[in-house]
């Protein structure tokens, strides 16, 4: 029995290794996927949480469509991985209506508080520069109760209740985790002056290990009256008034009347073209437009005939990464604040000039904005597809490690700390200002191909999102991997560009960090040309994407270096 599990352990390795991930006739370094694509003929869901995708397909077939299950998955991502994301947070979501062949795009965004001036905000940071991520100093609107409900008035076809339900079942009875708590070690020792934080997710002052039940009845509280009193519980109602008294008790600066206030926006999706594909992305105040403006530049270059991951595709994705997140530091902001010409910085004879600054033989050690005119977030992205072809790409966050560590009394959420992404540089368009939206990095992505729907994707991690959107669309489009494969293949990772928050970009052109997969002869033709190198020492995101098959139904795909799963009926 021994000598047979043995012969089949080596030949699931050998099998694994010698079929490679290849798609088509790619030239792929990475040594396999890990596993193939789901396929489904009714629908499809794929998160960050196994538990999360499993409550999206029971919504789906108790009749729900593509919003009704993304709303409850979310939910449920925000109860599992509340180090990522909640109702603390923000919420961005791209939406194809299969009835109307129509993309609808939503920034569930919160603004900073009306009542904290820049001259206050300038007072409390004292001799610092920047905003800090814990505290009260970071806090916006939470914006993704009003996403969901944004959401759900349009498209939603089940009551509220049926699709939070299982997430208060969760939150009461208690999970077993797929991830860790660490927040009572030496790293997070100061977590312990955070009102309830450690209450909340250390019970009994003790970390939680992965298959240790997790119970948040707090949370389960927060959410049936979210479900039985609607949006206005939330924003108007006894939450936006606990919200208040915490606030005022621990000297923050969020009021009842930054949540009443508060609306999500409908908007219009913005995209460009890449080898006959549209990739749409949403407007800023987030980053979105950064992946646009590098497909733009890549486009023309012969990708598939640099090889991927060869040295010269490796140089000119990050020289191009370089290129556009300079703008992205420039000009990045909320647009109802200030002026963003995204038309221009999306254009195809914009993004020609650009790539003139590309030298294929050099790194950039010295990159500037152009003028179009003449770093860690923790983040979850699922998506979801119903029978109908309906679909929905969905990313939220609380921005940076577990938010602003403030957790309302009794609520059970953490208060996210995206007003750590403002810069108080003045006359910046992404300059703090009160009741003003700070800069976003996450991104929802979606293509069309023909008019029709192709794939709806996403990546996560802060910086990395727009790097690793369009890895995995060269991984696609140039490469011809198939959807599982194209998220698993080794991926680089370049830190070190000037930020929307006014940090300066790092010398001699910042780190590009490489996976395992990559091989070390690429690494020293890169050094070779001027870039400095580190193996494995970043976050490389976290894919999710679901793709339309052109004889019905849907391919889905979860990739390795994340717990979650893709599944469909």
């Amino acid at each position: 029995m021994k000598n047979a599990v043995v012969s089949v352990v080596a030949a699931i390795v050998t099998v694994g290794l010698s079929s490679g991930v290849q798609g088509g006739n790619a030239k792929i370094e990475a040594p396999y996927a890990s596993r193939t694509p789901v396929f489904a003929p009714h629908g499809m869901a794929a998160t960050s949480q196994p538990l999360a995708t499993q409550i999206a397909l029971q919504i789906l077939r108790q009749g729900g469509n593509a919003v009704d299950a993304a709303i409850a998955g979310n939910a449920a991502l925000g109860l599992m991985q509340p180090q990522s994301n909640g109702i603390g947070g923000d919420l961005f979501a791209i939406v194809w209506d299969a009835e109307k062949e129509k993309l609808y795009g939503l920034n569930a965004s919160g603004r900073s508080p009306k009542g904290l001036s820049y001259s206050e905000m300038k007072s409390a940071l004292g001799d610092r520069n920047l905003i800090p991520v814990k505290g009260v100093l970071p806090v916006s609107v939470p914006g993704t109760v009003g996403g969901w409900f944004k959401l759900h008035g349009r498209f939603g076809s089940l009551p509220m209740e049926e699709l939070l339900a299982p997430t208060v079942r969760y939150a009461r009875e208690g999970f077993p985790l797929n991830t860790d708590f660490n927040m009572t070690g030496e790293g997070d020792s100061d977590d312990k002056q955070y009102a309830n934080f450690l209450e909340t997710y250390a019970p009994d002052g003790k970390d939680l290990d992965p298959g240790d039940t997790f119970r948040n009845p707090d949370l389960a509280d927060t959410l049936e009256t979210i479900a039985r009193d609607g949006r206005e519980a939330f924003y108007d109602g006894p939450i936006a008034q606990t919200i208040d008294r915490f606030m005022r008790r621990i000297g923050g600066y969020l009021r009842a009347e930054d949540l009443a206030s508060h609306q999500s926006t409908w908007v219009e999706p913005v995209s460009t073209t890449y080898r006959g594909y549209r990739v749409h992305e949403l407007p800023p105040n987030g980053q979105g437009i950064a992946v646009l403006q590098m497909l733009n530049i890549l486009e023309g270059f012969d990708l598939h005939e640099m090889g991927h991951n060869s040295p010269s595709y490796l140089h000119t994705l990050v020289e191009a990464k370089k290129l556009v997140f300079e703008d992205r530091a420039r000009f990045y902001a909320d647009p109802t604040m200030a002026e963003v010409p995204v038309k221009k910085l999306i254009s195809k004879a914009y993004a020609s000039e650009r790539r003139k600054e590309i030298d294929e033989n050099k790194a950039a050690t010295d990159v500037q904005a152009g003028d179009p005119r003449l770093h860690n977030g923790d983040t979850i992205y699922m998506t979801v597809a119903d029978k109908e072809g309906n679909m929905v790409s969905l990313i939220q966050s609380n921005y940076y490690g577990w938010g602003s560590r403030l957790v309302p009394d009794g609520l059970g959420f953490c208060l996210q700390n995206r007003g750590a992404l403002f810069t108080m540089e003045k006359g910046h368009p992404n300059v703090y200002a009160p009741g003003k939206r700070p800069f976003h990095t996450i991104i929802p992505g979606f293509v069309t191909k023909d008019g029709e729907p192709w794939l709806s994707f996403g990546v996560m991690g802060g910086a990395m999102q727009p790097q690793g959107q369009v890895q995995v669309l060269c991984n696609l489009i140039d490469f011809d991997m198939n959807l599982q494969e194209a998220g698993d293949a080794a991926r680089f990772r370049h830190t070190g560009s000037t930020k929307p928050t006014g940090k300066p970009a790092e010398e001699a052109g910042g780190t590009v960090h490489l996976e395992r997969g990559i091989r070390q002869s690429t690494a020293k033709a890169l050094r070779k040309r001027g870039h400095q190198l580190e193996w494995g020492s970043t976050f490389f995101g976290g894919y999710q994407g679901i793709r339309r098959l052109n004889t019905g139904g849907y391919g889905g795909a979860s990739e390795i270096r994340q717990n979650g799963q893709a599944s469909g009926y």
